[in-house]
Parts: structure tokens; C-alpha cells; sequence
């Protein structure tokens, strides 16, 4: 049995009542597991065909995710072939929920504002197709580099991956965003179970020194909102300080937004007034996720619309312009590879889409704002190395393309084989020398390059796997 705090014993005793002892209970259950088919990698028909899966059940506020059980399944999940080759993504079930109620476009610009590790970001990113601008931000510079290693996995092109703070950003955006998603730090007790280190760091102070800093993050995302536009607040708390209270002293300062309605599935329990103190009876909207309710930890949910409308001829503009990018013709090397290795044309929905960070090339998302002054860990796809007289691929560029999209690959045919080369194992081939695109069961995983019957292997020594 998890050693729970006295405290928030105490304080959830009071507000669960007679659904105490079943809440309590819940932590002598296993924790859930589930995981999310990546759909810019194919359809999740196609995944569930070829995947090893045995006994998955969708979950119903995603339709993309599914709970699994290990004991179910001879494989540990997190180290098949599919998951190196962003295939899917294992998540929470309970943490699916915030991005399914963002309901992100294509062709939108959406902030998620708390992004690490990357979780929330990549299912925002899979309902805008790569189409229009993703930016995701993590303060934390350790988090943000985990956060821009899963957007490069799961093959997201249209990405700005920042490492700022919430502050900073308003004076580079303004009301620039459709979309919002602030998944607020937090005093993590929805998390108790999944991780009992965050019992030890809990404390009384500590949650109103979350909600005060959740107070200066929502105001932010305010700021950065444009008019019309939906903010999705979550948290993994069932504090009421940092749930409904965040959310009513937020509206006690912002009158322009509405509380929306959105949707409850079977479990999901309503928000509750009184604990903000409060007589806002829209919070009974927002949405509460229990362990002994759902199968998933513990959550919480509102979805928030700025009044307004977008006018015509409205443009997202940010304040300090646009990125200019580099001629196309500065980068023959590029266009060198793109020639004699894609099936496909990188360039060709606009002239000045590539950028130079020294010699590494990247395909920014169509009209990106500028970088300058902000700290940037991707920008956009990154194609590259830049070398004198040629190109060497990324591995996020390999794990962006599918296999039609270029002209040489070679098909891991086994499990092992498979292993082999995300272990660095140089592999023996016969066929057309040069770049080849290396695939198992259809989806990309890496680069090799053929010479003689030698396929030299370029998957990232710091990520193969031993």
C-alpha cells in the first residue's frame, strides 16, 4: 500500500464523503497502462494489424489510444522496433484527455505551453496532420530536450520546440494562437500511484505555491490567445486550489471567457463549486477524473473559449515578423541528396522554407515566426548536415518520410534484424549504392548507406540500443 500523506488523506476524505473508501482503495490496484497509435506514421488500422498487440481496449476519450497489460503481451512495449520507430507513443490513459478537448486543425496555430515530456504535444500534432504551426514549450532546459527528441520520434514536421518562459513568450507572440494548452505544473497527487516519489515531495505549501504559479501561466496564455480562440486548462491534482479555484480566480480576472461544455464519458465526474469557494456554476462543466472511477490516474480538465470572433482578414501575425529563410539555391547539397534519394519534392510549396542554424539545415513550417531572441531547440524538420560537396540525413528527416517517399529502402524482415540495427549493427545488402531508407514492417526507422554489400549504419549512436 502507497504511504499517502496524512494530510491530503484528510482533505480527500472531506470531499469524497461515502466515495471515500472505494477512492482509497483504488491504490491497492495495479496501475493502468495505455498507449496512442501515432497517425502521422499511418493509420491505426495498419498499426493494430502489424503491431503485436493482444487484449487492447480503446479508450474512449481517445480513439487512437488503447489500454494494454503486460502480462498480456510477451513483449515489453517500450522497446519493440515500433516504439523506436514512433509508431506509438505509451501514455497515460487519464493524460489523453486535455489534448482530445483542445480539438486542434489543421492549419491552426497552437501553443502547448507546458509541454515536456512531449506526451500531449505529439497527440496535438497527430489532429493538425503536420499542417499549420505547433509550438511547444518547456521551461525547463533537461525536460526540453526530451520533449524535442519526441517530436523528432513520433515524425512531426510543423513543430517550433522552445525552452522559454511563459513571460518571454507573450512579447513574442501576442494574440497570435488558435489554441491553447496549459497543462499546468502541479502538486501532482493525481500521480500517487503511478509515482510514489511525488508522496514524499508533497506538501500544503506547496500546492498554493502551484497555484499561484498557475495563476502567472494562464495569464500569459491570455495574453497569447486571439480572439474566439480555446484554452485548455489540466493539471494531474485533485487539489481544488489549483482545479476550480485556478479556474474561477482566472475568470475573476478574464470576464471575456466562457466555461464550454464539454463532453463527460462514463466516470468522469464534475467539477464542484464550493471547493473554489465560489458560486461560478459553470465549473460543474469542467471535468474530474478519479482513479476509482476511470481506468486512469487522476486529472483535471476545463475548456475555456475567449470571446470574440476572428475577423476577416485577420492574420496570425506574430510581433516581431516572420522567419526569413535561406535561398534554396544556397543549399545545392541538399537538393543534391533530395534528387538522387527522395521520390519527393521537400521545397516545393514555398521558396525561402529552409533555415541555416550553422551547418544544420531545417524545413520550417510555412510562415514561422522569428526565432530571434528565443531560445529554439527545433525548428521544423531538421533535414540535416550541411558538408563540403554533400548532405548527410537526419534521423528525424528518416523517421518524417514513409516509404514511398523514396527510392531505395531496405525492409528489416525480423524482429531481430530490427534489433540488430537500432543496436548500430552494420548490415550485409545487395543493391543500388547510396542513401537507403530503412524500414521495418513498412514505417521508417533510420538511415543506411550502401557500398559494395555493406549497408553502413546511421542510426544515432545515443539512442541504439545495446
Amino acid at each position: 500500500m502507497i504511504q499517502l500523506p496524512q494530510d491530503f488523506m484528510i482533505r480527500m476524505q472531506d470531499m469524497l464523503g461515502e466515495a471515500y473508501p472505494a477512492f482509497l482503495r483504488s491504490y491497492e490496484e495495479e496501475k493502468v497502462q495505455a498507449l496512442r497509435v501515432n497517425t502521422l506514421k499511418g493509420t491505426r488500422e495498419d498499426c493494430l494489424k502489424k503491431a503485436p498487440f493482444v487484449n487492447l481496449n480503446v479508450v474512449p476519450w481517445e480513439e487512437n489510444g488503447f489500454y494494454f497489460n503486460n502480462k498480456d503481451n510477451n513483449i515489453a512495449l517500450g522497446k519493440y522496433p515500433f516504439h523506436e520507430a514512433g509508431v506509438y507513443y505509451i501514455q497515460e490513459p487519464s493524460a489523453m484527455a486535455p489534448a482530445a478537448y483542445l480539438e486542434a486543425q489543421p492549419n491552426e496555430y497552437v501553443l502547448d505551453l507546458c509541454a515536456a515530456p512531449g506526451g500531449k504535444t505529439t497527440q496535438i500534432a497527430s489532429y493538425m496532420k503536420n499542417e499549420g504551426l505547433l509550438v511547444c514549450n518547456e521551461i525547463h532546459p533537461t525536460r526540453a530536450k526530451i520533449l524535442s527528441e519526441n517530436v523528432e520520434r513520433m515524425g512531426i514536421c510543423n513543430a517550433l520546440v522552445t525552452n522559454e518562459t511563459p513571460q518571454h513568450l507573450t512579447e513574442i507572440f501576442g494574440t497570435y494562437f488558435n489554441r491553447i494548452l496549459v497543462d499546468a505544473p502541479c502538486s501532482g497527487e493525481g500521480m500517487f500511484r503511478k509515482n510514489e516519489e511525488a508522496c514524499s515531495a508533497w506538501s500544503l505549501e506547496n500546492i498554493q505555491l502551484c497555484a499561484d504559479r498557475q495563476d502567472e501561466i494562464l495569464d500569459c496564455a491570455d495574453r497569447m490567445l486571439c480572439p474566439g480562440g480555446r484554452l485548455v486548462y489540466s493539471t494531474c491534482t485533485f487539489a481544488p486550489a489549483e482545479n476550480e479555484g485556478s479556474i474561477a480566480r482566472f475568470l475573476k480576472r478574464h470576464s471575456e471567457y466562457q466555461i464550454l461544455e464539454a463532453r463527460k464519458y462514463d466516470g468522469m465526474a464534475s467539477g464542484v463549486p464550493l471547493w473554489a469557494h465560489s458560486n461560478i456554476e459553470a465549473l460543474r462543466q469542467t471535468i474530474r477524473l478519479y482513479p476509482h472511477l476511470i481506468c486512469g490516474e487522476g486529472h483535471y480538465v476545463a475548456v475555456l473559449q475567449k470571446q470574440g470572433e476572428v475577423q476577416n482578414g485577420y492574420q496570425n501575425f506574430p510581433a516581431i515578423g516572420l522567419q526569413k529563410g535561406i535561398p534554396i539555391k544556397e543549399a545545392k547539397e541538399f537538393l543534391q541528396f533530395q534528387q538522387e534519394t527522395l521520390q519527393i519534392d521537400l521545397t516545393i510549396e514555398a521558396q525561402e522554407c529552409l533555415l541555416k542554424f550553422g551547418d544544420q539545415l531545417y524545413l520550417m513550417p510555412q510562415k514561422m515566426p522569428s526565432i530571434k531572441g528565443l531560445k529554439v531547440l527545433r525548428a521544423g524538420l531538421h533535414l540535416g548536415t550541411l558538408k563540403k560537396n554533400r548532405f548527410e540525413p537526419s534521423h528525424a528527416l528518416a523517421l518524417a518520410l514513409k516509404k514511398s517517399d523514396v527510392q531505395r529502402t531496405m525492409e528489416l524482415g525480423t524482429v531481430e534484424a530490427a534489433r540488430a540495427y537500432l543496436g548500430g549493427m552494420t548490415l550485409n545488402y545487395s543493391g543500388e549504392k547510396g542513401w537507403h531508407l530503412i524500414t521495418f514492417q513498412g514505417y521508417s526507422i533510420g538511415w543506411g548507406k550502401l557500398a559494395g554489400q555493406t549497408m553502413k549504419n546511421h542510426y544515432p549512436k545515443g539512442l541504439r540500443k545495446v
